[in-house]
C-alpha cells in the first residue's frame, strides 16, 4: 500500500504532465495561430502587390494616354433645319443663262455645257447621289437658281459626276461637305480646281441664308466662276455670306448621311483652315434624275 509520501509524489508528476500537455496545447495553438495570421499576412501582402502593381499599371498607361494625343471632340451638329429662302421678285418665266467657256482652261473631265435658252424659273426637280456612304437625296429648286439646276442635271445626265469624291469635309464654323471636283484625289493642297469646262453666271441673292439642309454652289471670289462644284450645308455655318447661288435643299435621309460622315472626321486636314476629305469617303456611283 502506497504510503502519503508517494501518493504526493504521483499527484505531483500527474500535475506535472497535465502542465505539459497544456503547454503543448497552448504552444501548438500559438502555431496554428501564427501559422494563420502567415497565411492572412501573405493573402493581404499578394492583395496589396496586387493593387499597386494594377495601379502602377494604371497609371503608366494614364500617363501614355494623356501624353498622345486626345481623342478627336465629337462635333455638335444642329437640328434644326434652314428654310430655304425666297426671292422678293420671282424671276422671268423662262429665263436665259449665259455658260461660257472656262477661262482657266482647268476641265479635267470636259463635257457639253447646257442650253442656257428658254430655261425654267419654276418647279423642282428630285435628284439623288448614290454614293458609296449612302443614298443623297436632294430637291433642286428652279425658283432659287434656275441656271445651276440646268447645269446641275445636265452633268448628271452626262455622268459628270460618276467615279468623283467629295473632297471637303468642314466640321467648325461651316459645316458642310464639297463635291462635284472630277480632279480630286483627297488631297486638301489641289483639290477644289476642277470643273466641267464651263462657268455659269451668279445666282445669289440679299436673303439668302445657309444652314442645316441647304445646297449651294462653289465658286471663287471671282464673279460668275460656278462649275460643277457644290457644297451640302448639314449643319451650322456661321459667317458665310449670301454670294453662294442657293438652288435646293437636301433630304431628312442625305442629312442622316451627311452627319455619320460628319462625326467619322477629317482624314488630311488642311492647316490653313481645318477643312479636308472625309475620313468616310463619299464616291458617287451614279446620280439618278427623276
Amino acid at each position: 500500500m502506497a504510503t502519503n509520501q508517494q501518493r504526493r509524489e504521483a499527484a505531483k508528476r500527474k500535475l506535472e504532465r497535465q502542465l505539459e500537455r497544456r503547454m503543448e496545447q497552448q504552444k501548438r495553438r500559438r502555431m496554428i495561430g501564427a501559422g494563420v495570421v502567415g497565411v492572412a499576412v501573405l493573402v493581404v501582402a499578394g492583395v496589396v502587390v496586387w493593387i499597386v502593381s494594377a495601379n502602377s499599371g494604371d497609371s503608366t498607361d494614364t500617363a501614355a494616354s494623356s501624353s498622345a494625343a486626345p481623342p478627336p471632340t465629337e462635333i455638335q451638329i444642329p437640328t434644326q433645319r434652314t428654310a430655304l429662302p425666297k426671292r422678293a421678285t420671282p424671276l422671268p418665266n423662262p429665263t436665259t443663262c449665259d455658260f461660257k467657256a472656262d477661262s482657266t482652261g482647268k476641265a479635267p473631265k470636259k463635257v457639253n455645257p447646257p442650253d442656257g435658252k428658254n430655261v425654267p424659273s419654276t418647279g423642282t426637280v428630285n435628284v439623288t447621289l448614290k454614293s458609296t456612304a449612302g443614298d443623297i437625296p436632294l430637291t433642286l429648286d428652279r425658283a432659287l437658281a434656275p441656271c445651276a439646276v440646268q447645269s446641275f442635271i445636265s452633268l448628271a445626265k452626262q455622268n459628270f459626276y460618276n467615279d468623283t469624291m467629295c473632297h471637303r469635309l468642314g466640321t467648325e464654323g461651316l459645316q458642310m461637305l464639297q463635291c462635284g471636283d472630277p480632279a480630286a484625289t483627297g488631297d486638301p493642297t489641289t483639290d477644289g480646281q476642277g470643273g466641267p469646262g464651263y462657268t455659269m453666271p451668279d445666282e445669289a441673292f440679299p436673303e439668302i441664308k445657309y444652314g442645316r439642309g441647304i445646297l449651294a454652289m462653289a465658286k471663287t471670289q471671282a464673279p460668275n466662276s460656278g462649275g460643277s462644284q457644290f457644297f451640302m450645308v448639314y449643319g451650322s455655318a456661321d459667317g458665310l455670306p449670301a454670294d453662294y447661288s442657293v438652288f435646293g435643299s437636301i433630304t431628312d435621309e442625305g442629312l442622316k448621311v451627311l452627319d455619320a460622315v460628319a462625326k467619322a472626321g477629317i482624314a488630311n486636314p488642311n492647316p490653313q483652315d481645318g477643312t479636308g476629305a472625309p475620313t468616310k469617303q463619299v464616291k458617287f456611283t451614279g446620280v439618278t434624275v427623276q
